[in-house]
């Protein structure tokens, strides 16, 4: 991404899309108003100090000041609620724009992309981005207008002592643009630091039982420490910078006020100057001198936000998969064709090789072979997780890029070895995905529990189908598991059934179970099935033998065992 790229992103993202411009424009303007109310109130202050005594105070300048005072405060505290407002409205806007996004995007951003790292993106950039937009900017604002109007002020006021006065704010504009630099360098990494640790952490606690049933403790603890130390390095670099900023502004501060005040001094014994105008003076110095301050900040913050939203940019403009683009067909009785069909991920060497068969409907067809052989990849492209390198898949006539992938996919039943399950409760996860989930009453729900063998289990449950099943479901057995996603599939009634080594981990008893719903499952739908356990498909209609990404045998287990030598040797093995 260029620079160009870079500075367009950041404008639409920041300055024309997500932004609620009324309610912004307003709590500006609210800012303004409060900043300009500021400027009158030095002036006033000089204007009572010069006139204060018993006998002489100015009960009407006395209530005008106090009048400048609350109605700053209530301005202020209205524009910073709409500015606040303003920017969790847009940091909202825009999680959801990306929140959308990432679930449209394909497997293939997820297989580049730690998932943890994308959350970040989501949460923390995002955040980045608000903080500029309902913090910094307006603040960077009306500093600006402080400056600009202090300074016509003392110049009317007096404009030798404001020339004595400037000579600070290039010293100080030398001494910050460097640090702010650094600072913004410093953001930056520490942006990218915390976003590769949050991917860490997420994916330690995902993978929990295996750290514990590894002893991996020790070995988690040193990758955490090593973490949170370079986000310590980080930390201690942007300590070091502000340690630095705020010393050198407090001495830059105290010797102009000195200057002031001695110059200022000299002039009021003289009789050149009231105490009041010097007390105003030294007012409205504060006023430019603190807003100076912040500017580092806002620049700091200015380069993270174009940091952040490169990256986001980057999440919103990477292509999705079009859901709802294509053709909606009934694939009912359609044949299945594979046609020399090749794949590569990354352009890397072909992970399969122009594979070629055909699927009847309601025809079983088993994939075999060795680990590693591409039998999973063939099932990713036949969900069209990915798209073949060469060749097509057809369902019928149609080449399924043609279809939509809503149409597709929602047409076939996935059962794999891992048992996917999401938290929540067993009747979340029965009708995960369904577009009509509240409308099925719990008569179907324990129908198809039933034709799973999942029924008896669940009315074991004091909560039923209400039971909650935990993070990826581990309240649960895996055959338990294993027979909701099966109960879930029957309850989509798909026309495609692909199971892919659906009882691989499963204890003999909870693999009967399975293996009865299995075949109930089956039972008048074209499925496709991987199993490195022979046993599991010695039935099917056609077995596909694939080795090193290529089809080297096709046909009944008695074919096979006939024709194919490395099949043979495997049934020997197994089916002893």
């Amino acid at each position: 991404m260029n620079k160009g790229d870079t500075k367009n992103n950041f404008t639409t993202l920041i300055l024309k899309e997500n932004i609620p411009k009324l309610p912004l424009t307003i709590g500006i303007i609210g800012s303004v108003i409060t900043t300009l109310v500021s400027l009158s109130i030095p002036f006033l202050t000089g204007e009572l100090v010069d006139g204060f005594s018993l006998e002489r105070l100015n009960s009407t300048l006395f209530i005008v000041l106090a009048a400048a005072f609350i109605l700053q405060a209530v301005i202020d505290g209205f524009s910073t609620y709409l500015l606040a407002a303003s920017g969790q409205k847009m940091v909202a806007r825009l999680r959801e724009r990306m929140w959308e996004k990432m679930i449209r995007l394909p497997v293939s951003f997820f297989d580049k992309n730690a998932s943890g790292e994308s959350v970040s993106r989501v949460v923390n950039d995002t955040g980045i981005v608000r903080d500029l937009i309902s913090q910094h900017f307006p603040q960077f604002i009306s500093g600006i207008i402080t400056i600009i109007g202090a300074i016509i002020i003392l110049l009317i006021m007096d404009w030798k002592m404001t020339l004595l006065m400037l000579i600070s704010v290039p010293v100080t504009v030398i001494i910050m643009i460097p640090l702010g630099s650094k600072m913004a360098k410093v953001s930056r990494g520490l942006q990218d630091e915390t976003a590769d640790f949050s991917g860490k952490i997420q994916q330690t606690f995902s993978e929990i039982r295996l750290m514990k049933a590894s002893t991996a403790e020790e070995a988690e603890r040193q990758n955490g420490i090593t973490g949170i130390g370079k986000l310590l390095n980080y930390g201690i670099k942007e300590a070091r910078i502000i340690a630095l900023v705020g010393p050198i502004m407090y001495l830059i501060v105290m010797v102009v006020v000195v200057i002031i005040i001695g110059y200022g001094g000299i002039r009021v014994s003289e009789g050149t100057m009231t105490t009041g105008s010097l007390v105003a003076f030294l007012l409205y110095l504060f006023q430019i001198i603190f807003p100076i301050t912040t500017f580092a900040m806002f620049f700091t913050q200015l380069q993270k936000a174009k940091g952040a939203t490169e990256r986001i940019a980057q999440i919103l403009q990477t292509e999705e998969e079009t859901g709802q683009e294509g053709i909606d067909k009934d694939i009912s009785n359609e044949p299945i064709t594979v046609d020399n069909v090749s794949f590569s991920y990354n352009n890397e060497e072909p992970v399969l090789k122009s594979i070629t068969f055909t699927a009847k409907p309601g025809e079983m067809v088993a994939f075999a072979g060795p680990s590693g052989a591409g039998k999973t990849t063939l099932f990713g492209l036949l969900e069209r997780y990915y798209e073949p390198t060469s060749g097509e898949i057809r369902v019928g006539d149609t080449p399924i890029r043609n279809l939509s992938l809503m149409s597709w996919r929602s047409q076939i039943g996935y059962v794999s070895q891992e048992s996917a399950m999401m938290a929540g409760t067993i009747r979340e996860n029965l009708t995960y995905g369904l577009a009509n989930a509240e409308e099925i009453s719990d008569e179907t729900l324990w129908k198809v529990a039933e034709m799973a063998n999942a029924d008896e289990f669940i009315r074991r449950f004091s909560e039923g189908l209400d039971t909650i099943v935990g993070e990826r479901g581990m309240k649960l057995s895996g055959g338990q598991r294993q027979r909701i996603n099966i109960a879930r599939a029957f309850l989509r009634d798909p026309k495609i059934l692909m199971l892919d080594e659906a009882t691989a981990s499963l204890d003999s008893e909870s693999e009967q179970a399975v293996q009865e719903a299995l075949s109930r499952l089956m039972e008048g739908r074209t499925t496709f099935v991987i199993a490195h356990r022979l046993s599991t498909i010695v039935d099917a209609d056609k077995i596909i033998f694939i080795e090193n990404g290529q089809v080297t045998g096709i046909g009944t287990h008695e074919e096979l065992m006939e024709s194919h030598d490395l099949y043979r040797s495997y049934a020997e093995q197994q089916l002893k």
